[in-house]
């Protein structure tokens, strides 16, 4: 029993592009545009140089999941390049990440899909997570089927979440070519605006890069793709330029239709927009965006029992969790995650959150990056199938260390005491872990019942 490589090139780039599409593009333009000062031109350059960053941050990888074609291959990585605690560190913040991003997915998508229901006026808050969560555990059933039944899913949510963003693309291209003079007269005062500080660039930049997150998934997969010291980089290569492309033009659109200032003070952008250009077709626009958000939830479910799986065989989390059933899916790591995100969708409004999801993937993201270069002067003879220019990987670190420290020095508060507070309650729990570790042979029975209950196998181990 272990992960079979069932995923080649196509199903990759889909599943690229399904992960990497989803809730941000409805969910930050508001933010971003708010922390651009409202200038135009200055928050589509972050959307596009963010987009940029993300893809050379996502090349970087590559060589992390080509090197150590392993699933979850970025938490293997550190634990073999700076030990077990930094490991550990990066496995606790990624979870957190993980279960708040899918939980403002599903919100977000519910939202959306109520908010029809109740015109000119806002949705009750229990419907919505009553949704979200059935949502959620049905795409925790289709990820127990294993990954080939998420990579047919995602190829197909792919191409009308594709689909839906070239609708909102073209409409905006129409409305500035044909449309009247306020359309244009927006662009063309947007340099009159007042420009944005560096605090100020860094917030906006955090929420831009929740709507890229995405990208780091394949990396999470790498131990169930064919041929991966190719597939891995043609994929990252082909699937986010267009996800830039389309994130630009998107919000082109939403400028295009509204104003900054009825953009800021939407609280669903694409309804809005769809009432100001297609008020005919809200109930259908409403069903597309829905569908588009939604299409991401498998994605993050996938990424999250695959970090449970690696971390199980490395000894760092229970063994039960790199069980796998009949699919060659691990059953019980695709449970425990989907609990917690139940959990964070019943107990907090996390579609507020994405700045804090962000921060996190950067930090983890600067870590990965330390740890590369420690490797390459380590052991520059480690078989290397596809290795990055050199430059990238210090612009990486450069862009993730002012993303993390820039709001630090510029605009200290109380809630980066509280973000410490977290890392330092992670560097806890692995010194409870690593003690526990010690006397785990009393909990062998509660294995043991747990594997017949959910009929699960123990995996062999990595290929050394």
């Amino acid at each position: 029993m272990k992960l079979l490589r069932r995923v080649g090139f196509f199903h990759t780039s889909m599943l690229l592009l399904s992960a990497t599409i989803g809730a941000g593009i409805f969910v930050t333009p508001k933010g971003v545009l708010k922390s651009s000062s409202q200038n135009i031109p200055v928050c589509l350059s972050i959307w596009a140089g963010c987009g940029l960053l993300s893809m050379m941050n996502a090349v970087c990888l590559a060589e992390l999941g080509t090197t150590f074609p392993v699933s979850a291959a970025s938490y293997y990585f550190l634990k073999r390049s700076l030990g077990s605690s930094a490991a550990f560190l990066s496995l606790w913040i990624k979870l957190l990440a993980c279960f708040l991003g899918i939980g403002a997915q599903c919100l977000a998508a519910t939202s959306y899909l109520i908010q029809s229901f109740y015109a000119g006026c806002p949705a009750p808050e229990l419907p919505k997570r009553c949704l979200a969560l059935a949502f959620l555990w049905c795409f925790g059933i289709l990820n127990a089927r294993g990954i080939k039944t998420v990579a047919w899913f995602q190829t197909i949510n792919s191409l009308m979440k594709t689909s839906i963003l070239c609708v909102f693309s073209l409409t905006g291209v129409v409305l500035l070519v044909n449309g009247e003079k306020e359309h244009l007269s927006r662009f063309q005062n947007a340099l009159d605006a007042e420009l944005p500080n560096a605090s100020q660039i860094a917030d906006a930049m955090l929420q831009v890069f929740y709507s890229y997150i995405g990208s780091s998934v394949i990396i999470n997969m790498a131990g169930e793709v064919k041929s991966p010291s190719e597939t891995i980089p043609r994929s990252v290569i082909s699937a986010l330029p267009t996800v830039i492309v389309l994130y630009v033009m998107t919000n082109i659109s939403y400028l295009a239709a509204l104003t900054p200032e009825e953009v800021v003070s939407s609280d669903s952008i694409a309804v809005t927009w769809v009432n100001r250009v297609f008020p005919s077709m809200e109930w259908i626009i409403a069903l597309s965006v829905s569908v588009l958000l939604i299409g991401s939830i498998p994605c993050g479910i996938l990424s999250a029992s695959r970090v449970f799986y690696c971390a199980s065989q490395e000894g760092q989390l229970p063994f039960i969790y790199s069980m796998l059933n009949d699919h060659h899916s691990p059953l019980v790591a695709v449970i425990q995650s989907i609990v917690l995100t139940s959990v964070a969708i019943i107990t907090s409004n996390v579609i507020y959150l994405v700045k804090y999801v962000s921060l996190g993937a950067w930090f983890i993201n600067l870590l990965n990056m330390i740890g590369l270069l420690k490797l390459r002067y380590q052991n520059p003879d480690l078989p290397r199938p596809y290795k990055v220019w050199l430059p990238f990987v210090f612009g990486s670190i450069a862009s993730s260390a002012f993303l993390i420290f820039t709001p630090i020095v510029q605009s200290p508060s109380i809630e980066q005491v509280y973000q410490v507070a977290f890392l330092f309650c992670g560097l806890l729990v692995y010194w409870l872990q690593a003690r526990l570790g010690r006397h785990a042979t009393c909990f062998d029975t509660i294995t043991c019942y747990l594997q017949l209950l959910f009929n699960v196998s123990p995996s062999e181990e990595h290929d050394k």
